[in-house]
């Protein structure tokens, strides 16, 4: 009889080396979920696709046509902390202005776009019965002006109700310019055609020519639509547009005075199809609008942040 273990030399090392293993593979493993709790690379929750070169049908104006909890507790973006947009400046542009229709020869007058000569604004679109897509736009930008605060940032409005209309496409590129702003993000919903859903981010296509010279802000713009389209999807669970951009959300357009002015990074967002009866339903339930208010600080923060 051994003086020592009943299993042979051999047989005691295998064991040791087994349990060696089993505690690497626990450690890999739970080093794993962490990192992916975390927002794993802070990359956007769902990649977005190239953007198609398309045009939005049945749009109005200067624009053409779920991950998280409803509501409840904002949290941070994947990858980020609050407080992140410390010493950042977020231009928000309403799109179109309540008091627009009361103004009809005022944002009529043309004015330069670069490439083109366009209406200075227009009323917008509005649901079946009634709701203004000026008005959409205005407490939208209001809940992400909120949630982009909380975040640090210094947020500046083109408007927020308080002008007799407008301002006009040139002005609302200008006011981001002037304010050097880190990111621009002008606020839309569509007017297309019933059956055509879901949201899109439209992105500036290179223009230069007479006062306008995008060429800079090109490639960060798609970056900052990118991210804004993956946030979007992620927190509102709505769908990318099916009627235009091939699947991934993007659109890319040269005939936007807010795009061919901006020299800083700016894109649009529609969020939807005014005229389409469930797109509707969305737009006017004030619930959905704060999930896309947190979608929209999510993808400009992650922009900012991951730059």
């Amino acid at each position: 009889m051994s003086n020592g273990s009943t299993f042979p030399p051999h047989r005691r090392l295998r064991g040791v080396l087994l349990a060696v293993l089993a505690a690497v593979v626990a450690a890999g493993v739970g080093g794993w979920l962490v990192w992916r709790a975390s927002g794993g690379d802070g990359g956007p929750a769902h990649g977005a696709g190239p953007p198609a070169a398309s045009r939005s049908p049945g749009g109005a104006g200067d624009h053409g046509a779920g991950g998280h909890p409803p509501d409840g507790k904002d949290s941070p973006a994947p990858g980020t902390a609050h407080g992140s947009l410390k010493g950042k400046v977020v231009l928000l542009d309403p799109g179109h202005n309540p008091h627009n229709r009361d103004h009809g020869r005022e944002i009529a007058r043309q004015v330069d776009i670069g490439n083109a000569r366009k209406e200075c604004d227009t009323t917008g679109t509005s649901t079946d019965d009634g709701y203004a897509e000026a008005s959409f736009t205005l407490d939208v930008a209001r809940r992400a002006r909120t949630l982009l605060q909380r975040e640090g940032a210094r947020v500046v409005f083109t408007q927020d109700g308080d002008r007799r209309y407008g301002p006009c496409v040139d002005e609302r590129a200008a006011r981001g310019n002037e304010a050097h702003a880190d990111a621009a993000l002008s606020v839309h919903a569509d007017g297309s055609a019933p059956g055509n859903r879901g949201f899109h981010v439209i992105l500036p296509a290179r223009v230069t020519a007479g006062p306008a010279d995008n060429a800079a802000i090109v490639a960060p713009s798609r970056q900052l639509g990118e991210r804004l389209a993956g946030r979007f999807l992620a927190v509102t669970g709505s769908a990318p547009s099916n009627y235009l951009g091939h699947g991934t959300g993007l659109d890319v357009r040269s005939d936007l005075g807010g795009l061919n002015l901006s020299t800083v990074p700016k894109v649009f967002i529609e969020c939807g199809n005014m005229r389409d009866p469930k797109d509707a339903a969305q737009l006017t339930d004030a619930h959905w609008r704060q999930k896309a208010a947190r979608g929209i600080t999510e993808g400009i923060t992650q922009f900012l942040t991951h730059r």
